[in-house]
């Protein structure tokens, strides 16, 4: 079952690395961003409802888990749409390597609801704010776009949110079921922007279509999937570590198929950011045992 779980993480994670695969050539057609996601979204809702379906769930949730679930939807809208808006800002590797940082986030603002700041915590901390600091400079460290970096830190930020939500909220639900609300309520956000830009949900591109089909299969559905069993099988703290692959993936992806320029601060910045989100990962689980025994 392990060496399941371990595979499973990995396709995870290597697939949701993937979508800047999907997602630039999009943007690069001037096609809108809020009409793609909202059928991204609803697209991959559906298909979890098939799922769900012929596993015989109830969709049924009580006023109180809707309320939730409607918190999890915009904080993880948030997160899509600073994340896509950080593309431009910086870069797709680069937006995604500071998107990794959310679980030392998710520790700092779990700080608020009691519990310790970890030593752990805040050298990984400590080494992830020079990390990105590195990947906003690029080549310069006296020329740091500040503002890429602030939308980059927002996306990781909305994450951690929606990590928060999950864990405090402690819903008898399943992961599929939380997964596909949480798509559901992220499709409707971006609808209601459509709505706002007067934009046409229309999809007259080919390449767009292409995209899209390829986006919600193996980079949503196929991803949420993978996860939820990968977790199961070898639990979180596995799964988070082998989660690395993601912005891994996609700096490959923006270097190979974009032809983003991997200078020795963004080399470094990746290195410490990984460094440090996996010294907060694996030092707060060894504490976690120590403190069991």
């Amino acid at each position: 079952m392990k060496a399941r779980g371990y595979f499973l993480a990995i396709i995870s994670a290597v697939f949701y690395g993937l979508i800047p695969l999907f997602i630039v050539p999009v943007k690069s057609a001037g096609f809108s961003l809020n009409v793609f996601l909202f059928y991204r979204f609803g697209l991959s809702a559906i298909a979890l409802v098939l799922i769900l379906g012929l596993k015989g769930t109830s969709f049924r949730v009580n006023s109180k888990q809707l309320i939730i679930l409607l918190s999890l939807g915009l904080a993880y809208s948030l997160s899509t749409d600073s994340l896509f808006y950080a593309y431009d800002l910086l870069s797709p590797g680069i937006a995604s390597i500071i998107l990794f940082v959310f679980p030392v986030f998710v520790a700092l603002i779990m700080s608020a609801f009691g519990e310790k700041i970890s030593t752990a915590t805040i050298t990984a901390l400590v080494i992830t704010t020079l990390g990105i600091l590195a990947l906003g400079s690029k080549e310069n460290l006296s020329d740091i776009n500040y503002f890429g970096l602030s939308v980059a830190v927002l996306s990781a930020l909305f994450y951690a949110t929606y990590m928060v939500i999950v864990k405090q909220s402690r819903m008898n639900v399943s992961g599929i079921k939380l997964s596909f609300y949480s798509l559901a309520f992220s499709s409707l956000y971006f609808l209601l922007k459509v709505i706002f830009h007067r934009e046409k949900l229309i999809m007259p591109a080919t390449i767009v279509m292409v995209n899209l089909s390829m986006i919600v299969i193996f980079s949503t559905v196929l991803t949420l999937i993978t996860l939820i069993y990968a977790i199961q099988y070898i639990g979180p703290t596995q799964t988070s570590i082998l989660s690395a692959l993601e912005p891994i993936v996609a700096v490959l992806i923006s270097v190979v198929m974009f032809g983003e320029r991997l200078t020795v601060n963004v080399s470094v910045g990746i290195i410490l950011v990984l460094g440090g989100v996996l010294v907060n990962i694996l030092l707060s689980e060894r504490k976690k045992k120590i403190v069991g025994r």
